[in-house]
């Protein structure tokens, strides 16, 4: 073999540390974002938090604004197509902020543009990390996690109500033991076994002393069916509807002969499987529990009004609290009969306030010994994180403004008059590339006149209509449920005629297509919407 040297150009892109955190910080949720913003301010001492407002970087907004040429656009797109492969590659074990660079000359540097020199105020990277947005008055902004906060949960309710028995220490313990092993639906998903076995030690546990531990809780377990309220400590969903339906029969003794004899029928299908309940076999439950066809349908309505999740209004509403990154408000000019403006600005609830710190930068712009060159590195690593936090809400109100451009009519009239919309045409209005518009609208959040929706709410493909346009999926989902919600409770409307009355709306909608977005809306078939009395 012979061996030889030759020279070779060709050209590549790298994917640098700072891309790599750039596309990271994009496509995290808010809550990620404050996790990581938390993590930075840990490990890096030149970072801090500031409580005033400080001015935009020169890059931000006005320049992302400005229109982008053919030449970046390639760019742009060669370089987030360089992201994907590196993200779809990652699956590997390297973490996000652990990918190699394909450049082999490209090691993780945060020196930015390869100088080294400081500049002359460091003063001025005191900005805060967050993008241009119309001044939003605090008290105007109501706090949702204080109300929250201030809700009472199921244990506390339950703790409250038990200190009004009178029990032993040992009855009252196991009640409160019981109490805490609630799940939030309020049933109570182990055995008392199980319990008593995790409370004693496991199998190794010594079996006189389970015995006592599962007598103690089964006379909590009943104390604990007797508060408030009815169905709570239920290991099922049959317990949990008999415990309410006893509950409404020992109310008194003013109710009448058929309302008692209507429990006792509900109590009976409530004692048999409930697949027969919730198929509504009305036929069967006849045999089954000896009483006429008109009891069974007045029993299995009165059953349906009966709560299946105890613990449902006690669930805190702070962990199902979503913070919107964006919020758009509707402007009337009074007396304008013209159609409302939309303003659209970030939340400024969400968009974390960072600087670098001033002192410690000023030290080590006088200082040239040994570590001069990794704190240097660290402080050029905080300037980063700051740009590219900046740099995410500005594109993230960039691609919220273009959406409401798009779609107007659903901000004026609702999810009705949703128009089709995909991301490749917010990215070819913008300049960006699709993959950059899927990571913003992912885990984004905005808050509308209408409600909060995610941003990928707003995308949806479109069908076919008679006069050669496109209908949105959203804005059909919409109509079925409006036509279900106006149907007969006697003659619920199939699928088919639901597609047929579509059709009519000279929307193309198959059966098949108006089932699968039926049980997207966690609407029921129509044999079992149908009333049974």
């Amino acid at each position: 073999m012979k061996q030889g040297l030759s020279l070779r150009v060709s050209q590549h892109l790298a994917l640098t540390p700072q891309l790599q955190q750039s596309i990271r910080l994009l496509q995290l949720s808010t809550l990620e974002l404050s996790q990581e913003v938390e993590q930075m301010l840990d490990e890096n001492p030149f970072l801090e938090l500031s409580q005033d407002e400080a001015p935009r970087e020169d890059f931000g907004l006005a320049q992302a604004d400005t229109p982008v040429s053919e030449g970046e656009r390639e760019a742009e797109s060669a370089t987030y197509s360089v992201a994907d492969y590196a993200d779809s590659t990652g699956a590997t074990g390297q973490k996000d902020d652990e990918v190699t660079p394909l450049s082999a000359d490209d090691g993780p540097s945060w020196e930015g543009d390869g100088t080294t020199e400081m500049v002359p105020d460091d003063g001025e990277w005191g900005v805060e990390a967050k993008a241009r947005t119309s001044n939003v008055d605090d008290t105007e902004a109501s706090d949702a996690s204080e109300l929250a906060r201030s809700q009472e949960s199921l244990q506390s309710h339950l703790h409250r109500q038990a200190l009004s028995l009178r029990l032993g220490e040992a009855d009252r313990c196991a009640l409160q033991f019981l109490i805490e092993s609630l799940n939030d639906d309020g049933y109570l998903e182990d055995s008392l076994e199980a319990l008593a076995r995790g409370l004693a030690g496991g199998d190794a546990a010594d079996a006189e002393q389970l015995e006592e531990l599962v007598h103690h809780f089964t006379v909590a377990l009943g104390l604990l069916h007797s508060l408030e309220p009815a169905g709570v400590g239920a290991r099922d969903l049959g317990e949990c509807l008999r415990l309410q339906l006893k509950a409404l029969l020992s109310q008194g003794t003013g109710l009448a002969t058929e309302r008692k004899s209507l429990l006792a029928v509900a109590l009976k299908i409530c004692s048999l499987p409930m697949d027969l309940l919730a198929r509504r076999d009305v036929k069967t439950l006849v045999q089954r529990c000896g009483a006429s066809d008109t009891q069974i349908r007045e029993a299995i309505g009165l059953i349906a009004r009966l709560e299946p999740k105890p613990g449902r209004r006690f669930v805190d509403v702070e962990r199902n609290l979503v913070v919107p990154d964006v919020l758009v408000t509707a402007i009337v000019k009074p007396g304008s009969t013209a159609s409302p403006q939309f303003r659209v600005q970030l939340n400024p609830d969400v968009m974390p306030r960072l600087r670098v710190h001033d002192i410690y930068a000023s030290v080590l712009r006088g200082r040239k010994d040994q570590n001069y060159a990794s704190l240097q590195q660290r402080l050029q690593e905080a300037r980063w994180f700051i740009k590219n936090i900046q740099q995410r809400f500005d594109t993230i109100l960039r691609v919220s403004t273009a959406i409401v451009e798009r779609q107007k009519s659903f901000f004026t009239h609702g999810e009705l008059a949703m128009r089709p919309l995909v991301l490749r045409e917010i990215a070819d209005e913008l300049g960006l590339h699709e993959s950059t518009i899927s990571r913003v609208t992912t885990a984004k959040y905005m808050a509308t006149p209408f409600g909060t929706f995610e941003l990928k709410y707003f995308f949806g493909s479109g069908l076919g209509t008679e006069s050669g346009g496109n209908a949105s999926s959203t804005a059909v989902r919409a109509l079925i449920k409006q036509f279900i919600a106006a149907e007969s409770a006697k003659k619920p409307l199939s699928d088919n005629q639901i597609s047929e009355m579509l059709k009519e709306q000279g929307i193309e909608c198959a059966r098949r297509t108006v089932a699968k977005y039926r049980e997207g809306l966690k609407i029921a078939p129509a044999s079992l919407r149908k009333a049974l009395q």
